[in-house]
C-alpha cells in the first residue's frame, strides 16, 4: 500500500514555478530567501451581534464552511456604553489557515470565488502593509460556492490578509500575482 500524501496544486506550484522564478528576478542566493505564504487570516465583524446571539452561530457556522476549518467567536476588549458593548462580548469570527488547508483555499479564492464577484475586474495592488502582507476586503460571502444563497439571511463581507516572509511589498506582490492572484491592470490612459 502505497502511503503518498497529499500536495495541493498551488504548493506544487510554488515549488515548481513560482520559487525559481523570484530567485531568478530577484537574484537571491539561496531558496531559505524566497519569499512564500505563512497563513492566511480570516476576520469578520458581525453587526447586531450584540442583540441576536443566534448572528455569531450563523457566522461561525458559514465561515468554518468557507474555510474548511473551525472558526472561533472574537470577543470585544472593552466596554462601550453607547453600542450596548460589555466586555468579552462575541462580536465576530475568526480562522488562521496554514499548510494544506491554507493553499487549498487560496486556490478555491483565486479560481472560484472571485471570478463570481459582480464587475470584478482584479484585486488592487495598493493593498500591502509595507511588510509584505495583502488584505483583501470581499463585500459579500455569497462568492463562496460552498454557501448555499437560500440559508443566507444577512449579506456581510469579511477581510483576508495573506500573511508572507517577503520583507517588502515589491517582493510580497510578484509572490502574489506568479501564484495567480489577479490584480488590476494599472494602465494610465
Amino acid at each position: 500500500m502505497s502511503t503518498a500524501t497529499y500536495t495541493p496544486r498551488l504548493q506544487s506550484k510554488y515549488h515548481n514555478e513560482v520559487a525559481p522564478a523570484l530567485m531568478k528576478k530577484f537574484s537571491y542566493k539561496s531558496v531559505m530567501q524566497v519569499p512564500k505564504l505563512t497563513k492566511i487570516c480570516l476576520n469578520r465583524g458581525v453587526n447586531g451581534a450584540v442583540a441576536d446571539k443566534k448572528l455569531i452561530d450563523i457566522a461561525i457556522d458559514e465561515m468554518t464552511t468557507i474555510s474548511g476549518q473551525k472558526a472561533q467567536a472574537t470577543k470585544s476588549k472593552k466596554d462601550i456604553s453607547n453600542f450596548k458593548l460589555r466586555k468579552h462580548m462575541p462580536i465576530g469570527t475568526r480562522v488562521t489557515l496554514r499548510g494544506v488547508k491554507m493553499y487549498e483555499f487560496l486556490d478555491r479564492l483565486i479560481s472560484a470565488s472571485l471570478p463570481r464577484v459582480r464587475d470584478f475586474k482584479g484585486v488592487s495592488e495598493k493593498a500591502f502593509d509595507g511588510r509584505g502582507n495583502y488584505t483583501l476586503g470581499i463585500t459579500e460571502q455569497i462568492i463562496f460556492p460552498e454557501i448555499d444563497i437560500d440559508k443566507v439571511t444577512k449579506i456581510t463581507g469579511m477581510d483576508i490578509t495573506l500573511v508572507t516572509t517577503a520583507g517588502n511589498n515589491e517582493e510580497a506582490y510578484e509572490l502574489l500575482k506568479e501564484m495567480g492572484m489577479p490584480f488590476k491592470n494599472m494602465k494610465k490612459d
